[in-house]
């Protein structure tokens, strides 16, 4: 019998595999880089800094974010990079990957907003989650991106 469950596993920088980096690496530039026509430095050095949520089906990596501490990116806690394999969409694994990020953030750091840089055209999806948007529509790698923000959960 196929094991089919998925596994959502998070680690900070410095436990992950150079397996587990790069299949990160590589599901980020084939959807980001490759899949959207977006020529952008992906290894921003920011990695390092950031706890990172490794999704798991079949021992496949098909989803993936990073989430920050408040400081890094904004002033409150931050998620980024969120992306699902493209033969992974419509599962609602991109919903369960965001809203996992959100408790994980939530937990960890209670008392602090969570901001996302989101593609503008994805805006009513974080919507859909609780996200309000911020600000102007601007242009960040050559797409549109809005900054949307969230209260953490209450996790108690």
């Amino acid at each position: 019998m196929i094991n089919t469950e998925i596994k959502y596993i998070w680690k900070a920088f410095d436990e992950l595999s150079s397996d587990e980096l790069y299949a990160v690496i590589h599901l980020r530039q084939k959807v980001f880089i490759v899949e959207q026509d977006c020529p952008y430095i992906d290894a921003d050095y920011t990695d390092q800094d950031a706890f990172h949520l490794l999704v798991y089906k079949n021992n496949d990596l098909i989803g993936y974010l990073r989430a920050f501490k408040p400081g890094i990116k904004y002033e409150g806690s931050s998620l980024g990079r969120i992306v699902t394999e493209i033969n992974s969409r419509g599962l609602g694994i991109g919903k369960e990957i965001t809203k996992e990020g959100v408790y994980f953030l939530s937990r960890e750091f209670p008392n602090h907003e969570i901001i996302i840089s989101a593609q503008h055209r994805l805006e009513h999806f974080y919507i859909d989650l609780g996200f309000s948007a911020r600000g102007e529509v601007y242009l960040e790698d050559d797409i549109d991106h809005i900054q949307m923000y969230i209260l953490p959960y209450q996790t108690s």
